[in-house]
């Protein structure tokens, strides 16, 4: 499996994209983030190929984080800061949305620039929070405005559901790829999402990938216990809804004998499984520490056969995942994976 994609115009991104959200202040429950050993992560990770990153203009503080990481690049040795590629976000509050105009999406654009050290902005993945306000197709072509001054190479969408996005591309907007939750807990992208996308030839960048963590041998015959992070409250709701503790416990046995087969670890196969999806582009898988950057060259180091792909499939087949299309739940009020999200953070400066 190839571990770069291409998306056009001399413009290549990792298979497996750095993700930077759980660096965001209140991600962690705990606050327990050494973030000198985070830069020294991103040193090690570029310095293994891994060049792409995730981040967020509402990810507080993470695009100045990735800002300074680009200034050590500038004046250290090794990679350069252009053979880095970061993508960041247009996220407009949910209670500004009716106010959103060029004027605010340039200044918002340009505060990206600033905390990024960056004179183009790699790619930037646009967010709407309630499609029934007007102005997203609007609010996606003043990016589209901003691309042709120079500002952003990629324009992109995160979070969409399959109508909202072809009214993005009926309108000519070059969506390049999108952002989308996917994981063998949460399959919503299967409803349709995924194959309109590998219809329209846009790659689908996957987050949530190994869900908070729970993919992952620690978990194996434990009962639930209290999130560590906000991920995790997430995905605790996402196993509620999908396979329940008793499934989830399961597809860790099932995915565990897999992984010995290859000497790798639960998590290598949970991410290459989503990677061996047709449309799928990219897993984003979250960086805390340094410790775990090798486990990102371990998903190259093997490839699943068909079986043990289809394998996995019957299983989770035989369980339900969350109800509508991506995202719909988080945007229906009243849902409790709506309670949890935090929709007015892009705070003026």
């Amino acid at each position: 499996m190839e571990q770069k994609l291409n998306l056009g115009e001399n413009y290549q991104i990792n298979r497996v994209i750095n993700g930077c959200w759980q660096l965001s202040e209140g991600h962690s429950i705990k606050n327990d983030l050494d973030f000198d050993d985070v830069m020294r992560a991103f040193h090690m990770l570029a310095e293994r190929g891994f060049t792409t990153f995730d981040c967020g203009d509402i990810y507080t503080g993470v695009e100045e984080f990735l800002g300074k990481f680009v200034r050590e690049l500038k004046h250290g040795s090794g990679l350069s800061p252009d053979q880095i590629q970061i993508h960041t976000k247009y996220v407009p509050d949910l209670d500004l949305l009716s106010q959103v105009d060029f004027a605010y999406t340039e200044k918002i654009i340009d505060r990206s620039l600033k905390r990024l050290n960056r004179e183009i902005l790699d790619m930037v993945q646009f967010h709407w929070w309630d499609y029934e306000v007007p102005g997203c197709i609007e609010t996606a072509e003043y990016l589209a405005r901003l691309k042709e001054k120079g500002k952003i190479r990629n324009i992109s969408v995160t979070n969409f559901d399959t109508r909202h996005l072809k009214e993005l591309v009926d309108a000519g907007i070059p969506v390049t790829t999108t952002q989308t939750q996917y994981s063998v807990f949460d399959r919503r992208p299967e409803k349709g999402y995924l194959e309109y996308c590998k219809g329209q030839g846009i790659p689908m960048l996957c987050y949530g990938t190994l869900s908070g963590g729970f993919l992952a041998e620690r978990w194996i015959g434990k009962r639930m216990e209290e999130p560590e992070t906000r991920s995790q409250v997430k995905y605790l709701q996402v196993i509620e809804d999908s396979l329940g503790w008793d499934g989830y416990q399961k597809l860790l046995k099932l995915l565990q004998g897999i992984a010995e087969k290859y000497q790798v670890g639960i998590s290598q196969v949970a991410s290459k499984y989503i990677l061996s999806q047709e449309g799928v582009g990219a897993a984003i898988i979250g960086i805390r520490n340094s410790r775990h950057v090798e486990d990102n060259l371990k998903i190259f180091s093997f490839e699943l056969e068909q079986e043990e792909i289809m394998e996995i499939r019957r299983f989770l087949e035989a369980y339900p995942t969350v109800e509508g299309e991506p995202f719909e739940q988080e945007r229906t009020i009243g849902s409790k994976y709506r309670n949890i999200m935090w929709m007015n953070l892009n705070e003026e400066e």
